[in-house]
C-alpha cells in the first residue's frame, strides 16, 4: 500500500486557485488522514509569475514542464477555457496522472475525449467543481444514483442570473440596474456574456444530462437562451399568475412514442415557474437543482454554488477522492455512456407558456387570436386583457397562458400573430414551467 505523498501540480491560481493552496496548507493534516497519505503541492502554474511571488519556489510559467513532471501524481485545473487546459490535460492523462478540473466549457465541449485518454491510462478524471460549486450533485449522479433511472434534472445553476432575477423581483428595477448592481458585488464579470446570455448554464446542463442519461451531451446540443430580454413587466406579468422567473436548466429522458425512439431534451431558458415551488425562493447568488429517478423520486440539492472558497471545496474533495484510489490501487467511476440516446429538437419539446400581445381594442381581435392558436393546434388555457375600451385607435394588452404545446408550433404561432393588422405588438413570450410533468410531444 502507497504512503508516499501525493504530489499535485496546480494549473492556475486565481480566486479559486488560490483557495486550493490555502486549503492544501491549512488543512495539511487532516487532508492526510482522510486521504491516507500527505497530500502536497509539486508547483503552481501561471501565466504571469510575478504576481505570486509569496508561493516561491512552487511557482512557474511552464505549464508544459509541470503537468509532465515525474514526480507530479495529479493535476488539478482551474484555469477554464478550452485551450490551453485541453492540451495540458490530455498530456497528463496520457502521461498516467489523474485529473481534477473545474472546467465546465471544456468538459461540455469534450469530455469524452478526456473520459477516454483517462481509461487508456488507467487514471481517474474527477470533476465535481464543475457543476453548482461546494454542492455535491455530481458524484450523487454518478455513484449514488447509479443503480436508480434518472428521469429528470432541473434547476438553477449560474449564481450570476439568479441574482439579477432575484433583484429585479424585489425591487422591481430593469435588467440593466440588476446588472450593475451584480457587477458592482462581484457577481457578475466586467464581460458577463457567458452567464447572461445562458452559455455557462448550458455547458453545466450538458455535463448533468452526460451524467443522468449515460448519453454523451455537448454544450452545442443544448438549447441555449439568455436573460437579456427579460424585463420589468415580465417580472410583475409572472407575479399576476402567482409565478417568478428563474433561469432554469432542465434535462430530461423524453420516452419512446410511436416511431420516435426514448430520447433526451436538454435546455435553458428563463420561464415562469409557481412561487410555491422550492426553486422559486433560491435568491441571490445561490443554486438548486431538482433530481427526479424512478425509485428515489424527487431530491434537492441547494447551496452555494460559485465562488472561490465554495468551489475549491468541491475541488478538494474530488482531490482527497483521486488520493485514495491511489493509496488504495483503485480507480473512480468511469465515463458511462452505454445508453447513447438521440437529443431530441427543441421543436418537439412541449411546454406551457405565456404570451403578451398588444392588440388594437376592437371586436373580433380575441377571436382572430384565438382562431390562430387553435389552427397550429395550441390549446389555450387563460385570457387576460387589461387597458382598452375605449374603441378608435386605443390598444389594449392581451395576456394568453396556454396548455402544454411543442415549441414548433408555439413560435409558428407567433410568427402569423406577430403579422396580424390587430397585433400592434408581442411584447414577450415566456414559457411557464411547472417541473411537475414530463414535457416533449412525439
Amino acid at each position: 500500500m502507497r504512503v508516499k505523498p501525493i504530489r499535485v501540480a496546480l494549473l492556475g491560481c486565481g480566486t479559486v486557485g488560490r483557495e486550493v493552496v490555502r486549503l492544501l496548507r491549512d488543512q495539511a493534516d487532516e487532508l492526510a488522514a482522510r486521504a491516507g497519505a500527505p497530500v502536497e503541492l509539486a508547483g503552481v502554474a501561471v501565466r504571469r509569475p510575478h504576481k505570486h511571488s509569496d508561493l516561491g519556489e512552487l511557482i512557474t510559467s511552464d505549464a508544459p514542464g509541470l503537468v509532465t513532471r515525474d514526480d507530479v501524481d495529479v493535476v488539478v485545473e482551474v484555469i477554464g477555457g478550452i485551450e490551453p487546459a485541453r492540451t495540458l490535460l490530455l498530456e497528463a492523462l496520457k502521461g498516467g496522472k489523474s485529473v481534477v478540473t473545474a472546467n465546465k466549457a471544456l468538459l461540455a465541449e469534450d469530455g469524452a475525449t478526456l473520459a477516454e485518454a483517462a481509461d487508456a491510462s488507467g487514471v481517474d478524471l474527477y470533476f465535481e467543481a464543475a457543476v453548482a460549486g461546494a454542492i455535491p450533485l455530481l458524484r450523487p449522479l454518478r455513484e449514488s444514483l447509479a443503480g436508480d433511472r434518472i428521469t429528470r434534472v432541473a434547476g438553477i445553476v449560474n449564481g450570476t442570473t439568479n441574482f439579477i432575477l432575484s433583484a429585479m423581483a424585489a425591487s422591481g428595477s430593469s435588467y440593466g440596474d440588476a446588472l450593475e448592481e451584480a457587477t458592482r458585488l462581484g457577481y457578475a464579470e466586467a464581460d458577463p456574456s457567458a452567464d447572461v446570455d445562458g452559455y455557462d448554464a448550458a455547458s453545466k446542463a450538458a455535463i448533468l444530462a452526460s451524467l443522468a442519461f449515460h448519453t454523451r451531451v455537448t454544450a452545442a446540443d443544448v438549447h441555449c437562451e439568455g436573460i437579456r430580454s427579460v424585463t420589468a413587466a415580465d417580472i410583475a406579468a409572472a407575479a399576476e399568475i402567482g409565478c417568478m422567473i428563474k433561469l432554469l436548466a432542465i434535462c430530461e429522458r423524453t420516452p419512446a412514442e410511436g416511431d420516435t425512439p426514448e430520447g433526451v431534451s436538454a435546455r435553458v431558458y428563463p420561464a415562469m415557474i409557481p412561487a410555491a415551488h422550492p426553486l422559486a425562493s433560491v435568491d441571490g447568488a445561490f443554486n438548486a437543482v431538482f433530481v427526479e429517478a424512478e425509485a428515489a423520486g424527487q431530491l434537492m440539492f441547494y447551496g452555494q454554488g460559485a465562488g472561490g472558497a465554495p468551489t475549491a471545496s468541491a475541488v478538494l474533495g474530488d482531490l482527497v477522492a483521486v488520493a485514495r484510489n491511489l493509496v488504495g490501487g483503485g480507480r473512480g467511476p468511469r465515463e458511462s455512456a452505454y445508453a447513447s440516446l438521440p437529443v431530441r429538437p427543441m421543436g418537439t419539446v412541449a411546454t406551457r407558456y405565456h404570451v403578451s400581445l398588444e392588440v388594437a381594442d376592437r371586436a373580433g381581435v380575441l377571436a382572430s387570436i384565438a382562431g390562430e392558436f387553435a389552427r397550429h393546434g395550441v390549446s389555450i388555457a387563460a385570457v387576460r386583457q387589461t387597458g382598452g375600451g375605449n374603441g378608435g385607435d386605443a390598444a389594449a394588452r392581451l395576456v394568453v397562458v396556454t396548455h402544454a404545446a411543442p415549441e414548433a408550433a408555439l413560435a409558428s404561432t407567433v410568427d402569423v400573430l406577430a403579422g396580424l393588422d390587430a397585433v400592434r405588438a408581442v411584447d414577450s413570450v415566456l414559457r411557464v414551467e411547472d417541473l411537475g410533468r414530463k414535457g416533449v410531444a412525439g
